[in-house]
């Protein structure tokens, strides 16, 4: 297995030298913490300190970022239950934190934090931290984060048949998601911190005994060896912990689906997660399952098993349709029935562009149309899209500028493009498309040839964690065709979850 080299940021080692300044040692006084916390967040207007007694007895501090706490759920929740009279023997942090368990045990577990680095790390993860006099600890309380929003269907995900709710920003929530439809103690979880300055939670889900446990411990050590300022979302530890970076098709499965994650895991796959992402990972994986969708499991058999040729018969369309126009059109008109010949002529005869010209101002335009659609306002992002292409080919018909065959081999390489479920899929096709192009211009069909043979070496050396990229196929293995070519009914999938059972016992 390909073990990557380690990450690294221009800035990490400046940032490694700021984090040891806040390597202090907690003081017993609330003053002396006090003064080095406004030091570290000097020019935070919203940095919270607040003074109290706690117990009735015992002098205390406590400190919190404003934008991250509710402070009503702070007053209400919790510090009412601090402020009511105890009988504290001792004001050490042992016997301190017993008083806190039990009066915070119905709302939380409060946590030790054992020098100021732990407390700034805490402060910016939104927790509440309180100090006491004459302790070298503090002890920091995790609140429900406000910043989140409700659930919502996936927007690129839709589905006809299935649940209607995705993944969202926080992380505690998406792995509720999970566990919600998982519920065994074998579904395992491993946090990581990714980002020197972002402190980024990734966390890594998998079934035990399920997932190759080698695997579970080489995605941890990619992700561990990440050293960057920042990882702000899943797109950074894609690119980052990827076997070939530098390949166009997805090595992992970017979804917002927990039905999705959850049949992953069953099948042996690792989830990882990031905080302020509502994409979840998947991986390792095939080339095959960038054109299945968890509608495929819903759905009936024999037209799911129609749906999916119908996916992979227009993904090739998508990719070289234009290719073979060209090359068919430039160099083996004789392959052309004489009637069809005789109507591309015509339509051709006032086009001053060869047909290369044609089908590069097409494709081009195109994807910008797509792009613009995409990044416009949603009300007025798909009419755009459309009319901008229905005008624009028209007007370009019309003015003798583009032919008509041309127009209805973009639309319907672009219809076809649609098709592909995943969008990383679907981007690599569309890539791959242009140099095809290029190649049908130069050298005709045997150019078109030549590509698609490049490309097929290309996937059959790809691999996703030590896992061929075309398994089944290549190498091949027959109990995996019945969910990859076809859709097999479930009675003979079965047969495989019977298998997956009895590699848990």
């Amino acid at each position: 297995m390909k073990t990557k080299k380690r990450v690294t940021d221009p800035f990490g080692n400046k940032l490694k030298e700021l984090d040891k300044t806040i390597e202090l040692k907690i003081s017993s006084e609330l003053d002396d913490n006090e003064t080095a916390l406004a030091q570290l967040f000097a020019n935070c207007s919203d940095l919270v300190v607040r003074k109290l007694h706690m117990f009735g007895s015992i002098p205390g501090m406590v400190v919190y970022l404003d934008v991250l706490v509710d402070d009503q759920l702070w007053d209400d929740g919790y510090l009412e239950p601090l402020m009511q009279p105890e009988a504290a023997s001792s004001s050490s942090s042992s016997h301190i934190y017993e008083i806190l368990n039990f009066k915070l045990a119905s709302i939380v577990q409060p946590r030790i934090a054992a020098n100021m680095n732990e407390v700034v790390q805490s402060i910016v993860r939104g927790e509440v931290v309180l100090f006491t006099q004459s302790s070298t600890e503090a002890f920091s309380f995790g609140l429900k984060d406000k910043l989140h929003r409700p659930l919502e269907e996936p927007a690129t995900e839709a589905v006809i048949r299935g649940p209607r709710y995705g993944f969202i920003e926080k992380l505690d929530i998406n792995l509720a998601l999970i566990r919600h439809r998982l519920r065994t103690p074998r579904l395992k979880t491993e946090k990581l911190c990714a980002g020197n300055l972002s402190q980024t939670d990734v966390m890594i889900v998998y079934i035990e005994n399920l997932a190759e446990q080698s695997v579970v411990e080489e995605v941890k050590k990619r992700i561990s060896s990440i050293d960057m300022d920042s990882v702000l979302e899943s797109g950074y530890i894609e690119e980052l912990i990827s076997d070939h970076p530098y390949s166009p098709f997805p090595l992992m499965q970017a979804t917002q689906r927990p039905d999705l994650v959850s049949g992953s895991l069953i099948e042996g796959k690792i989830a990882v997660l990031i905080d302020g992402s509502p994409n979840v990972l998947v991986l390792p994986v095939t080339f095959w399952f960038g054109f299945q969708t968890t509608e495929d499991y819903y759905t009936n058999f024999v037209y799911v098993t129609m749906l999916r040729w119908l996916r992979y018969l227009f993904a090739f369309l998508a990719m070289a349709l234009p290719a073979i126009y060209i090359a068919i059109t430039t160099f083996h008109q004789e392959m052309i029935p004489t009637s069809l010949a005789l109507s591309l002529a015509a339509a051709r005869e006032v086009v001053p562009f060869p047909a290369i010209a044609e089908g590069l101002i097409m494709e081009i335009t195109f994807e910008a149309l797509r792009e613009a659609g995409i990044r416009l306002p949603r009300p007025v992002g798909q009419t755009i899209s459309i009319v901008g292409a229905l005008v624009i080919g028209q007007a370009a018909v019309q003015a003798g500028i583009i032919s008509a065959p041309q127009i209805i081999v973009v639309s319907v390489t672009g219809i076809a493009s649609f098709l592909i479920p995943n969008p990383g899929m679907s981007q690599a096709i569309s890539i791959i498309r242009f140099p095809l192009m290029l190649l049908a211009a130069s050298f005709g069909l045997y150019g078109v040839g030549i590509g698609l043979i490049c490309v097929l070496i290309h996937l059959v050396t790809l691999k996703s964690f030590g896992v061929p990229y075309m398994t089944p196929i290549a190498p091949f293995n027959p109990t995996g065709l019945t969910d990859t070519l076809i859709r097999a009914p479930w009675r003979v999938m079965r047969r495989r979850q019977k298998q997956t059972q009895r590699r848990m016992e």
